[in-house]
């Protein structure tokens, strides 16, 4: 690809005044007039020569037209070399105080187009003694390069071979001061949320690590909760991705793939009204005419979870009508055990009774008689035959009725 100095043939000052004519253009127009130039540039085979200081990616049209010309450039050639020519091109051309951001999201993003083209390690240690050996801009070079291979690993979800990339390496190794960066930390707990050979316990300290750093930028916010989204499960894993899903959404507004973090967040905690409704934002916040590849993905990706929450959401609503149904079906058994118990308990009462006048009736007309005993001999068992069945009659109700009492009060 032929550099500043070699590209004598197309006139630059004019492609910069033409950018930036551009500022006022509609999103549609501004984008395919970008993409023009762009395509001028691959056709001539020179980099552009415009300086950007800017990170905004929806109205600058000098970074969109970086973006549009290096996405080519990767499409082309997805390997560690064309990371490394955009990696010096950026140093030359974006200004410091976005250096960051766009790394970060080119880094990544072209990671994840070109994901079907995973380097071997053989072509990664040949990169890797080239990239050590150029200058001494070197570190910063191999950081870019690290970014990008590793973020092809995280779309593949090849976590252990991530792990090892990512620790072992010597082009992990080789990005120096970078290994300390918060992304850097974060695709480490990508890595170790899906990986067999580590545990949640560790996984969770390097996102808390991640998440409590004020350097935390929205890559770096998006992996870990990309990864703890990824886990396998374990407890409290559900919430906590809930929670901080949410205290992204609200850092970082409008952003659709965080909505759609916190959207499988709620799905997971069994939050199905609200999972739906953050869901349905997603799609509305997800450009309906993205310029990556990524989008159909991302589109489809959100298209499944929505049908997955919907049918949670029925599974849901059907579960919740079998147990109103059921309770309902158990408080009316109840209502008619206690009336069983009720009838059950007064014919016994009447049984007693019933039973009791009739051996007294019995009783008294034998004793009435019997001309052997005195009068007041007759009425005085007369009267002890009464008392007794009478104190029969009465234990009798009364056990009746605690037992039924006592059966009223078991749990069901």
């Amino acid at each position: 690809m032929t550099t500043a100095g070699e590209g004598t043939f197309m006139d630059h000052a004019l492609i910069e005044s033409t950018l930036d004519a551009l500022v006022a253009t509609n999103s549609r127009a501004l984008e395919r007039d970008c993409e023009q130039i762009a395509l001028q540039y691959l056709a001539q085979q020179v980099e552009p020569q415009f300086d950007i200081d800017s990170a905004d990616f929806d109205r600058d049209p000098r970074l969109i037209c970086a973006d549009r010309y290096w996405n080519h450039r990767f499409r082309a050639e997805p390997t560690l070399y064309t990371a490394v020519h955009c990696a010096g091109w950026m140093a030359e051309h974006i200004a410091a105080a976005v250096h960051e951001p766009i790394r970060e999201k080119w880094a990544l993003g072209y990671a994840f187009i070109t994901r079907d083209s995973v380097e071997s390690a053989d072509e990664i240690s040949d990169a890797t003694a080239d990239i050590v050996a150029a200058d001494d801009s070197s570190c910063h070079k191999a950081y870019f390069a690290t970014l990008y291979h590793a973020g092809k690993l995280r779309a593949d979800f090849l976590f252990d071979e991530l792990a090892q990339f990512l620790d072992a390496s010597l082009l992990a190794v080789s990005t120096g001061p970078h290994r300390e960066s918060v992304l850097f930390n974060a695709l480490r707990a990508f890595a170790a949320f899906g990986s067999h050979r580590t545990n949640a316990r560790f996984a969770c300290e390097l996102f808390d690590q991640v998440w409590s750093a004020p350097q935390r930028t929205f890559a770096a916010t998006d992996v870990v909760l990309n990864g703890l989204a990824a886990s396998a499960d374990f407890p409290g894993r559900s919430e906590l991705l809930r929670d901080r899903a949410a205290e992204a959404v609200a850092a970082y507004p409008g952003s659709h793939i965080l909505t759609y973090r916190l959207a499988t967040g709620r799905w997971l905690c069994g939050e199905y009204d609200a999972a739906a409704v953050d869901i349905d934002e997603a799609l509305r916040l997800l450009p309906a005419n993205g310029w990556r590849v990524s989008h159909e993905l991302l589109q489809g990706q959100y298209l499944a979870r929505r049908d997955a929450i919907e049918a949670a959401r029925v599974q849901d609503r059907q579960a919740r009508a079998d147990r109103e149904r059921g309770e309902r079906t158990e408080a009316e058994i109840g209502r008619l055990a206690e009336s069983v118990r009720g009838s059950v308990v007064r014919a016994v009462e009447l049984v007693s009774v019933f039973a009791a006048v009739i051996a007294f009736a019995v009783g008294s007309l034998n004793i009435a008689l019997n001309g052997n005993l005195s009068l007041s001999g007759r009425l005085w068992i007369v009267a002890e035959l009464g008392g007794g069945l009478a104190l029969f009659a009465l234990i009798v109700v009364g056990g009746t009725w605690l037992i039924a009492d006592r059966l009223s009060r078991r749990p069901r």
